[in-house]
């Protein structure tokens, strides 16, 4: 399409006029329901049909009447309105906050444990927001919201990556899962020096979680972890304890779900401060929906509450929350644990 062509497509103002002559066949009546003058309006309606090439309407001190072409073009014009119209109207709703769809990404590690909560909250306070899920590792997570195919993340931070601001929602300690009988089991209070004897068992390369007990080792001081054994997902993970083949380290929001799973394990927590992970909500920055995800970010924060965590502000700190036990397992132990 050249410039010129361009410049001579039909106007909005000029359909307008267009179709309201049509309809009402009478130049006064059509100028009132648009609420503008007779002779602009005529103006339009020239400035249309030379636009078009072809003559619509045939003009009379006393009627109008509508051309062949008129007719057939007048209907086409209603529907180039109507689709305007519709247009505008989806826009209006895209606009108001938690309508429409936002796709969320959520790792691996976070959603059995989470998923509950967000989708109740979701469900309940925002039934217009249609939620679409995808469970993938961190890396294709990021991946995805760099690339548009992803609006908004559900993980573990602090990620460190350009272009993407991090809502933290609350901290969460680590507990060590132990085969029954083992002489850490039950306990409180140990320290994170242990780890340097214990047969660490640790997920796949790729799971940001594998990362996070990789650092709590060295921090321990241990030297590395003979990864000889390791698991696709937390529930492999666990049951490998439950086997005796070593220990593990799991989240508090895992604990209750996974050791259920599997006869006799015991937890033990550890001596503040505790080693721990943050999870957080991710969005591009600069995103148009920024002010909507803040508002989702604070109400999963008192959504939240219940779980066995530490829920965050805006990253200036950590506020006060309870913390739900594990339960009544036989071994099981609790802890609020610290670190902030």
């Amino acid at each position: 399409m050249t410039v010129g062509d361009r410049r001579r497509q039909p106007s909005l103002a000029q359909l307008r006029a267009f179709a309201a002559v049509a309809e009402h066949l009478h130049f006064r009546d059509a100028a009132g329901a648009l609420g503008m003058s007779q002779p602009a309006l005529s103006g339009a309606l020239s400035a249309l049909e030379e636009t078009l090439g072809v003559t619509l309407v045939e003009r009379t001190t006393r009627r109008v009447l509508l051309t062949p072409a008129g007719e057939q073009l007048a209907a086409r014009a209603k529907s180039v309105l109507a689709e305007v119209g519709a247009l505008k109207e989806e826009a209006d709703a895209l606009r108001a906050p938690f309508t429409g769809v936002l796709r969320l990404g959520v790792i691996p590690t976070v959603a059995p444990y989470l998923l509950p909560t967000v989708l109740r909250l979701v469900h309940d306070r925002y039934p217009r927001l249609d939620l679409q899920v995808h469970e993938e590792h961190t890396a294709s997570l990021l991946d995805g919201l760099a690339a548009g195919r992803l609006d908004l993340l559900l993980l573990a931070v602090p990620l460190g990556v350009a272009g993407v601001t991090e809502l933290p929602l609350f901290d969460e300690d680590f507990v060590l899962v132990t085969p029954p009988g083992h002489q850490l089991g039950g306990r409180d209070g140990i320290p994170r020096t242990v780890l340097r004897e214990l047969n660490l068992l640790l997920l796949d390369e790729g799971h940001c979680l594998r990362d996070q007990a990789l650092d709590i080792c060295r921090e321990a001081g241990s030297a590395g972890v003979a990864a000889t054994t390791t698991a696709a997902g937390l529930s492999t993970l666990v049951q490998l304890v439950a086997g005796g083949l070593g220990v593990t380290l799991l989240p508090r929001t895992a604990v209750e779900v996974e050791t259920s799973r599997a006869d006799r394990l015991l937890t033990a927590c550890f001596a503040d401060p505790a080693p721990k992970r943050r999870i957080a909500l991710a969005m591009r920055t600069g995103t148009a929906r920024a002010t909507e995800y803040d508002q989702l970010a604070a109400a999963l924060r008192g959504a939240m509450r219940d779980l066995p965590v530490r829920t965050v502000d805006d990253g200036a700190g950590a506020d006060t929350a309870r913390i739900t036990p594990y339960g009544d397992r036989p071994g099981a132990s609790s802890s609020a644990g610290a670190g902030g």
